[in-house]
C-alpha cells in the first residue's frame, strides 16, 4: 500500500477536476461529480424524485443551468457565468429582461469588505434571482441599460446522492459523510470529497472490522433524506465522521458529537493528542455541517465533524477566494492520517476478559517477555501487558487502557494481541 503522503498529489488532482462543475443540491452537476468520483470508488448512486416527504422536508424541484449572463449595452458579459459558476445566485429561476443598473443592483451580491472576491449565495426554498460580483466589478459598472440572462430550469426531477460501502467483519456501521452540493469552492468542500474518496480505497486493502460506509450527499437535504430513507438501518451506525474543510493550511478542528462522550469523540480526541499536530476540539452545537443531522436528539449518533479550520472560520470561506491556491496536497494528506489513524484505533478498540486475573500471570514461561528482547520500547511494551491485563475486567476497552496508562494506543493494542495470543485474554 502506498503511503498516506503519496495520495496527497492525487487527491488534489480529484480537486482540480472537480473544481469548474457548477454542483448545487439537485442536478446534473451533482450528477457529473459523482460520474468523477465513480472513476475511484465503485457507487451506488440514489435519485429520489421531488416531491418525496423525507423527515420533515420535501425534495425539492430540480435545479439545472446552461448560462447566465450581464451584459452591458455593447454586448460584452460584465458577470459570466462561464467563468464561473459562483456568478450566479444558486437555484436561480430563469430570467431574460434588459433593465437599468439601478433596477439590477438589489440582484447583485458583493462583499464590500473584500472588493476582489466573488461571494457564494444561493436561494434554494424561495424562488429568486441574482448574480454575485466583486465589489471592485461593480463599482466600475455605469449606469445604463442591461440584459440579464439566466437560462435555467427548475422543474420535477430528482435528488442525487451515491454511497460506497466497505465491508467489514461485522455488521455494525460507521458513516463517514461529505456534501457534494457546493460549485466552484475547494476546500469547502472538494477536499472533503477527495479525502473521504482516497479514505475509501485505503481502507478496503485492509478489511476492517466495521463495515463503513460513505455517504456522497448535498448538504441537509441529503443527510436528511439519507436518514429518512434508512430509518430501518440507523441503528446499525455506531460511529460516524462528517468530513469538510479538509485541504486548508489551518490546524484540524474536531468538533464532538451531540453526546459529547461517543467512542469516536474520544478516539478523535486521542488520535490528535498523541500525534502532538497542533489541533482543536470543539463542543457539538446545532449549527455546521451535517452532523447536526445525524446528532438531531430523534436519532442522536455518535458522530462528529472533522476540519481544518472550521466553517465560517476563514475570510475565504464561500468566497472565490476559496480556490485551487487554498488547498494543497500537503494539508489533505494531512487530514487523511489523521482519518486513518483514528479508524485504526476505532476498528481495534476491543474490551478483553483477563482469564488469570487472581495475581500477576507468569509472563515469562509463556515467552511473552522474550518477545520483548532487542526492542527499543521493551519497557513501554511491558508497561503495556500489565496495564492491559489489570484492566481487562471486560469493562474497560482498550482505549480505556490508553488513556489511563498514557501509553500510545498502538504499543497497548500490541500488547493485547500477544496476551490474547498467550492464552491470557478472551475478547
Amino acid at each position: 500500500m502506498a503511503p498516506v503522503t503519496a495520495f496527497g498529489e492525487e487527491m488534489y488532482e480529484l480537486v482540480e477536476r472537480l473544481y469548474p462543475l457548477c454542483r448545487s443540491i439537485t442536478g446534473d452537476g451533482v450528477r457529473a461529480t459523482l460520474e468523477i468520483v465513480g472513476e475511484y470508488l465503485p457507487l451506488h448512486v440514489h435519485e429520489v424524485p421531488t416531491g418525496t416527504q423525507v423527515l420533515d422536508w420535501t425534495v425539492p424541484q430540480e435545479w439545472n443551468i446552461r448560462d447566465a449572463y450581464v451584459a452591458d449595452a455593447s454586448g460584452r458579459r460584465v458577470v459570466d457565468f462561464r467563468a464561473s459558476s459562483l456568478h450566479v445566485l444558486g437555484y436561480s429561476v430563469p430570467v431574460s429582461a434588459t433593465m437599468p443598473l439601478a433596477e439590477l443592483r438589489p440582484h447583485l451580491h458583493t462583499l464590500p469588505d473584500h472588493p476582489s472576491w466573488v461571494p457564494y449565495r444561493t436561494s434554494y426554498y424561495k424562488p429568486e434571482w441574482g448574480f454575485c460580483l466583486a465589489q471592485e466589478t461593480l463599482d466600475a459598472l455605469p449606469d445604463g441599460e442591461y440584459e440579464v440572462r439566466i437560462d435555467s430550469t427548475l422543474a420535477d426531477g430528482h435528488l442525487t446522492y451515491a454511497e460506497h460501502v466497505v465491508p467489514g467483519q461485522v455488521a455494525d456501521e460507521v458513516i463517514v459523510s461529505c456534501h457534494v452540493c457546493h460549485p466552484s469552492l475547494a476546500n469547502d468542500n472538494l477536499a472533503g470529497i477527495a479525502v473521504a474518496t482516497f479514505l475509501a480505497r485505503t481502507l478496503a486493502e485492509q478489511k476492517p472490522y466495521y463495515t463503513y460506509r460513505f455517504l456522497f450527499a448535498p448538504g441537509t437535504i441529503g443527510a436528511i433524506t439519507w436518514l429518512a430513507l434508512n430509518a430501518e438501518r440507523v441503528e446499525r451506525v455506531k460511529h460516524g465522521l462528517v468530513l469538510a474543510c479538509a485541504g486548508d493550511p489551518g490546524p484540524l478542528t474536531y468538533k464532538r458529537s451531540r453526546r459529547g462522550d461517543a467512542e469516536i469523540d474520544r478516539v478523535l480526541q486521542h488520535v490528535l493528542a498523541a500525534s502532538e499536530r497542533p489541533h482543536r476540539v470543539t463542543e457539538f452545537t446545532p449549527y455546521g455541517y451535517d452532523e447536526r443531522q445525524f446528532c438531531s436528539p430523534g436519532f442522536d449518533l455518535g458522530v462528529g465533524s472533522l476540519t481544518r479550520t472550521p466553517y465560517a472560520g476563514y475570510p475565504e470561506y464561500h468566497t472565490s477566494a476559496d480556490d485551487l491556491d487554498f488547498v494543497s496536497p500537503r494539508a489533505m494528506a494531512d487530514t487523511l492520517a489523521v482519518c486513518r489513524e483514528a479508524f485504526g484505533v476505532l476498528d481495534r478498540n476491543r474490551r478483553y476478559l483477563n482469564l488469570s486475573p487472581y495475581g500477576e500471570p507468569q509472563l515469562g514461561r509463556r515467552g511473552l517477555y522474550d518477545s520483548l528482547g532487542g526492542r527499543s520500547d521493551a519497557k513501554q511494551a511491558q508497561m503495556a501487558m500489565l496495564w492491559v491485563l489489570n484492566l481487562s475486567d471486560g469493562e474497560h476497552s482498550l482505549l480505556d487502557v490508553a488513556e489511563r496508562s498514557g501509553l500510545p494506543f498502538d504499543t497497548v493494542a500490541a500488547a493485547a494481541d500477544a496476551l490474547h495470543g498467550a492464552g491470557l485474554l478472551k475478547a
